[in-house]
């Protein structure tokens, strides 16, 4: 969840933050999150499990400008998919984290990912995601600013980034390295 929130820091997309009952089940957002969007909408919905049934919510999302939307949430099964399936009938273009939720069950995530897939909800890893926003090592945000993102986020990427840094760097490519 933390390396979702990040991502829209990397791109420079607004974001939209939001509980569905601070004092209810779910609680606060983690401060992790609300620290790195201090001045970030954070909408304290009062109880409704689809974010996009409050009014507040829905405001902020239209204020953004934005077509497309890239969400997460506690539950895959109810805070995402329902989020997501009321986006798409908004005619939104919506893309769903699919390692920033949980569920319960493999069950419930496969038939909650399978109902989005089915709406037209796009489903991707956050290494998609990030890439797909990219699309260029040369672009800004690229390799840059994004080795240093997925050093943090995705530690396994960094250590291949870092493994081919150091044989570039003292000139020790593996055998069959070379090529390729």
């Amino acid at each position: 969840m933390i390396a979702h929130a990040a991502i829209a820091k990397a791109f420079n997309i607004p974001i939209v933050l939001t509980t569905s009952a601070e004092t209810g089940p779910n609680g606060l957002l983690p401060k992790e999150i609300t620290s790195m969007y201090p001045d970030a909408p954070l909408i304290r919905r009062n109880g409704e499990v689809d974010a996009w049934d409050n009014a507040d919510f829905r405001a902020a999302v239209t204020a953004t400008g934005k077509s497309q939307v890239i969400l997460a949430g506690i539950t895959t099964d109810v805070c995402t998919e329902f989020l997501a399936l009321s986006l798409r009938s908004e005619g939104y273009t919506v893309f769903a984290n699919t390692e920033a939720s949980g569920t319960f069950s493999r069950r419930l995530a496969d038939d909650a990912n399978r109902r989005m897939e089915n709406a037209g909800v796009v489903l991707q890893g956050m290494f998609a995601i990030v890439m797909d926003l990219m699309r260029d090592w040369r672009n800004t945000p690229g390799s840059l600013q994004l080795l240093p993102f997925l050093d943090t986020y995705l530690p396994a990427y960094g250590y291949v980034a870092r493994g081919h840094e150091a044989a570039v760097l003292n000139g020790t490519l593996a055998p069959g390295e070379a090529g390729l």
